[in-house]
């Protein structure tokens, strides 16, 4: 199994939170409103970086088959893009929660201007102790959130504790294609200190070990982490008109903060999209 950062490795939540106030704003300018990856169907695709990022929400939000009414909760929801969506076009209540006040605060203005502030809700909140009782969700979204947290296995007992009996979580991040992989990519994530990625059999090991029947997986890495190249192309048409909103000094310290990102190899790293259910009782 996949080993999680030491204790003395792991960074406080409002150190994760400081983080994301300080990328978030180009991020959410960048990929309109979602911090995700994005997903194309190879070299000749021209889509917009932001139809690609759109596409990764479509693919992990349609594995929980959201009905009218339900309650869902966004864990690490970022500026708001995918709740904002979600409560527009399926009626459903969302909640996200997120360590970043800038988030926070986008993504509320964003669920005003949609004019779904009655169905979309965000508050400061840590997804590893999620200030709700036992029971309150029908569904749960973690869109590539969870290796970002301090505790994966503690993150996904507490979705367990925190969805009604029957009810289902999709996630989706990064994994490791293979464990013989020497360094194990310790450090991935722009800006933020990992522990080793987990494989695929590693991930869905943790699910069920938190108490999830696996329903679903797939692994769609070459589409993904593979078009990397391609992402830069396509956020570089964009960088004078980003550098006149934020500042040159700005956009150079967000594209640095993605080189270690940048370095493995694209037949290392994988996604993976997992759908589970909590049993029903």
């Amino acid at each position: 199994m996949a080993t999680q950062p030491t204790r003395e490795d792991r960074l406080a939540p409002a150190e994760i939170g400081r983080h994301y106030d300080e990328v978030s704003p180009i991020g959410d300018e960048l990929r309109d409103g979602q911090l995700h990856m994005w997903y194309w169907y190879g070299d000749e695709d021209d889509a917009p970086l932001e139809e690609a990022v759109q596409r990764i929400s479509h693919k992990v939000t349609g594995t929980l088959g959201l009905r009218p009414g339900e309650r869902v909760l966004d864990a690490g929801c970022g500026p708001g893009e995918t709740a904002v969506r979600l409560a527009r076009d399926l009626g459903v209540h969302v909640t996200g929660i997120t360590l970043s006040a800038f988030e926070v605060a986008k993504a509320t203005s964003r669920a005003e201007a949609a004019g779904v502030a009655d169905r979309a809700h965000f508050r400061y909140g840590d997804y590893t102790a999620i200030p709700y009782p036992d029971g309150s969700f029908d569904a749960i979204l973690a869109l590539e959130s969870l290796l970002n947290g301090d505790d994966l296995d503690k993150a996904l007992r507490e979705f367990h504790r925190v969805l009604r009996p029957g009810g289902r979580v999709a996630l989706s991040d990064f994994s490791l294609e293979s464990a013989r992989e020497p360094d194990r990519i310790e450090t991935f994530k722009t800006g933020l200190r990992l522990g080793a990625l987990p494989t695929v059999p590693e991930w869905l090991e943790r699910v069920r070990a938190a108490g999830f029947q696996v329903e679903e997986y797939t692994q769609c890495g070459p589409r993904v982490f593979g078009m990397k190249t391609k992402y830069v192309t396509t956020a570089m048409r964009r960088r004078a008109e980003i550098a006149e909103r934020f500042g040159d000094s700005a956009v150079r310290e967000y594209a640095d903060g993605y080189r270690s990102f940048f370095v493995p190899r694209k037949d290392q790293i994988g996604y993976i999209i997992v759908a589970a259910r909590k049993p029903a009782r």
